[in-house]
């Protein structure tokens, strides 16, 4: 045991707070755009979605360093800060893998002569950087649920220009679903910090509007999620069969969620399994043909 800002600290795993489940939301939208554009852009899109999954960890990270500084979640077992044994070792690490997904990105952007895409992309890296930066983080305000889901709906936005299709009824579709299962994850992990948000001075969702609104509002988004989702694959080239199935796959992702306390890995597991079933078919018809 060690002791850290007048906080007992416990060790934690690296393994125990990397969560692999919590990437899947950088993860599914990659995933979703495969299914829907030319299987072209596939190296594009993965090396794009990389860059993504290293954001998210950074500001995973951050995030649990803010937490820590500001008094809010020093009961996390797997906080980062308890895997280094310190806030700078931790903030060292978040940085790191800021600049290496930066840098990925950038990259893909220049390799493609995409670098107008910078437009859309250099703001949403912004807002991810002041979500945890400075003594007011933007998470420590009403506006965190907002830049959640404007940051995850525009990933999904920029992956699709990263594509030569079009960007039309699917693109949108899509985005708007990702943004609202961004932020339906997001609120589903406050109500069991609600005092603890409070008493740091936290004005998330769940501390403003109370624990069962938030499960509401956390599901509510969810079945918008699907329901986008299952638009955008139904307006995209992934085929009518493949978006019957989603929509089935769907219909009992709801109904799970719908029949327990949701958490972060309840809805991204159950948000995943739909999607899979519908690239898996995606796929194999594409193989068919």
């Amino acid at each position: 045991m060690s002791n850290l800002d007048g906080a007992v600290m416990a060790p934690a795993g690296w393994r125990e707070a990397l969560n692999p489940a919590i990437y899947l939301i950088s993860l599914l939208p990659g995933l979703v755009v495969l299914m829907l554009v030319d299987s072209n852009a596939m190296g594009v899109v993965l090396a794009a979605t990389a860059a993504v999954v290293l954001l998210q960890h950074a500001i995973n990270v951050l995030n649990d360093v803010a937490d820590w500084k500001l008094g809010a979640d020093e009961e996390k077992w797997d906080s980062w800060v308890r895997v280094h044994g310190e806030t700078r070792a931790a903030t060292v690490h978040g940085v790191l893998s800021f600049l290496a997904g930066g840098t990925l990105g950038l990259a893909v952007l220049v390799s493609t002569g995409k670098l107008w895409v910078l437009g859309v992309a250099a703001p949403l890296v912004i807002l991810g950087f002041l979500y945890n930066a400075g003594p007011r983080p933007l998470s420590y305000t009403f506006l965190g649920e907002w830049v959640t889901g404007i940051c995850y709906g525009g990933v999904f936005a920029c992956l699709w220009l990263l594509t030569d299709k079009a960007f039309g009824i699917s693109a949108i579709t899509g985005s708007l679903a990702f943004a609202a299962l961004a932020v339906s994850l997001l609120l589903s992990h406050q109500p069991p910090q609600i005092e603890t948000d409070r008493v740091a001075g936290k004005h998330s969702f769940a501390v403003r509007y109370g624990a069962e609104k938030t499960i509401r509002v956390s599901r509510s988004l969810f079945v918008f999620a699907l329901v986008m989702v299952g638009m955008a694959i139904w307006f995209g080239s992934a085929g009518k069969l493949a978006a019957a199935l989603f929509g089935m796959a769907a219909l009992y992702a709801i109904f799970n969620v719908w029949q327990r306390q949701p958490g972060p890995r309840v809805i991204l597991l159950q948000g995943a399994m739909a999607i899979t079933i519908c690239l898996l078919v995606a796929t194999l018809a594409t193989h068919s043909n």
